[in-house]
């Protein structure tokens, strides 16, 4: 029952968060707070006092002023949307700049903390029934590598798989941050969708990576690993494993329903002859199982000739089984899971953070994902080793991984005794404008 003119003096005293929230309430508080003459003002104030030098001069003065035509002349909500955009840009601004920070060493922004701080992301999962019904689970587990970072979420009210029908991966920030406050959950926040997944059918569909006594794993999306009980039909936690390259641009970049999409290479000129093929590359392999890490290595000076193209792919050899001198023992290797609960340990699968650069050091093909491995039919023929032979491979649009391992049952530890990468001419083609 208050005057509508009441209810605009008051809510003239809240700050642009506050007047979001209270939007919410209902129609009525949802028109009031729309208000062009409250958003203008707040607009004009964010401005201060850089806006006092430009005074009559600037042509966007007469946009800010609060004369009846900057107000009456907008349809309600017009500065309020000004706003928004505004602060979101420059906080965009802000969190780009820290990416411009290059680690020399991989190629990759070495910022990322800070920038995840200052822009207060965080991770969420959404997973939807087939009734409509959403769940939103938040507070994930976050443990950074050199290359990566990877996410836990778990759970005990998850509802049954039977019940679901899509997860979603998002990244959240919040729609107007504040340095000098921590960001809440009631409060605004946008959306940036990282990845879609539909779960009909999961265990058929999907690619088994490995099982222990109480879950089996699957993988999804690149990066997205499922845990689900083995007594029952229900989710038991979610991994990602998110690479740094365009980590933060995925995360923020992107809406609620459209993932970013990275601009195209611009090539140099004169940048790659065809009859060279590739040359000067170098590889930044991680091997980790989230807790623990099993190999973090460097390996320069990779090329690939003409003659070396086959099914589309160039091929760029990182180990030879030939030359034993550069075989990499990495030990045992699994995944270490946990739960409120329970926690676990899945063997013979580890998550690959594979970055590799081109001959200037710009980030050519990188990804984070959890490979399986599989014991190979073939016996052992090498002099060196003498056990079982496993594959670990790889693949997706733009390239595979193929790695082969021997266990050495008398120290306990793997071998990596063949390391080649299979690079798509498709993306080779797109990357430097030649054609292959």
């Amino acid at each position: 029952s208050m005057p509508s003119e009441m209810l605009l003096k008051i809510f003239s005293y809240l700050d642009a968060v506050s007047l979001l929230s209270v939007g919410c309430v209902n129609k009525r508080f949802y028109e009031l707070a729309n208000d062009n003459g409250i958003w203008l003002r707040l607009y004009s104030n964010s401005l201060q006092p850089k806006w006092t030098i430009w005074k009559m001069k600037s042509k966007q003065t007469e946009t800010v002023s609060l004369g009846c035509a900057a107000l009456h002349d907008k349809k309600p909500g017009y500065w309020k949307k000004e706003y928004i955009f505004k602060q979101t840009s420059a906080f965009k601004t802000r969190v780009m700049r820290l990416v411009k920070f290059l680690d020399p060493y991989t190629g990759l922004p070495c910022k990322n903390k800070e920038a995840i701080k200052v822009s207060g992301l965080s991770w969420i999962i959404v997973l939807k029934e087939k009734n409509g019904k959403e769940h939103v689970i938040e507070k994930p587990n976050l443990s950074f590598k050199d290359t990566s970072v990877t996410i836990l979420w778990y759970g005990t009210d998850w509802p049954c798989l039977d019940m679901l029908s899509t997860l979603k991966l998002f990244g959240v920030t919040p729609l107007l941050p504040d340095q000098s406050r921590p960001p809440s959950k009631n409060g605004p926040r946008r959306f940036s969708l990282i990845s879609e997944n539909h779960l009909a059918n999961l265990t058929e569909s999907s690619v088994a990576v490995g099982a222990d006594e109480l879950v089996q794993l699957f993988s999804l999306s690149p990066g997205l690993l499922l845990g689900i009980w083995k007594e029952k039909n229900e989710i038991a936690f979610v991994m990602a494993s998110l690479h740094y390259n365009q980590l933060l641009e995925r995360s923020i970049l992107g809406s609620a329903t459209v993932q970013y999409a990275p601009p195209p290479n611009k090539p140099l000129l004169d940048d790659i002859d065809p009859e060279y093929g590739l040359h000067d590359y170098t590889l930044h392999l991680d091997l980790h199982g989230r807790n623990c890490m099993y190999l973090c290595g460097s390996f320069k000076g990779l090329f690939c000739r003409k003659g070396d193209v086959e099914n589309g792919c160039l091929r760029l050899t990182v180990v030879s089984l030939k030359d034993n001198r550069k075989h990499l023992p990495i030990g045992t290797l699994g995944i270490c899971w946990e739960t409120d609960v329970f926690k676990g340990h899945v063997k013979d699968c580890f998550v690959m953070d594979l970055t590799l650069l081109d001959e200037t050091g710009k980030p050519f093909w990188c990804f984070s994902a959890p490979v399986h491995m599989k014991l190979s039919s073939k016996s052992s023929g090498f002099y060196d080793y003498m056990g079982c032979i496993y594959n670990a491979d790889y693949a997706d649009s733009e390239g595979k991984v193929c790695v082969e391992l021997v266990w050495l049952e008398e120290t306990k530890e793997y071998i990596i005794v063949s390391l080649v990468l299979y690079v798509s001419t498709k993306k080779v083609n797109s990357w430097y404008g030649t054609n292959y």
